[in-house]
C-alpha cells in the first residue's frame, strides 16, 4: 500500500482590467496570505503574493552562554594536516 500526499494551492486568477480596477481589494486578499495571479488574454503574466517578512537582526555573542571555545583551538595545526592544504600529502 502506497500513501501519497498531494498538496492542492489555490490561487486566484484575474485579468488586467480587474486587477486595474479592483486593485485595492486584492491587496487586502494578498495582505490576508492569498496569491493572486494576473493573466494577460488568459495567460499568466505576473504573481502577485504577500512579501516574505524581513529576519529579525541577530545579535552578536547570542551563544556565549551556551557555547565556549577550548583552549585547543588555538593550538598549531598537525603537520599532516598543512601538508594535504598544500596538496605536499601522500
Amino acid at each position: 500500500m502506497s500513501i501519497f500526499m498531494v498538496y492542492y494551492i489555490v490561487m486566484k486568477v484575474i485579468n488586467v482590467h480587474d486587477a486595474k480596477a479592483s486593485l485595492s481589494d486584492y491587496l487586502k486578499r494578498v495582505e490576508a496570505g492569498e496569491t493572486i495571479v494576473i493573466c494577460r488574454r488568459n495567460l499568466p503574466v505576473a504573481e502577485l503574493r504577500p512579501l516574505v517578512p524581513p529576519r529579525t537582526k541577530r545579535s552578536i555573542g547570542g551563544a556565549k552562554s551556551i557555547f565556549s571555545v577550548p583552549p585547543s583551538f588555538f593550538d598549531p595545526l598537525p603537520d599532516e594536516f598543512l601538508a594535504a592544504f598544500s596538496g605536499d600529502a601522500e
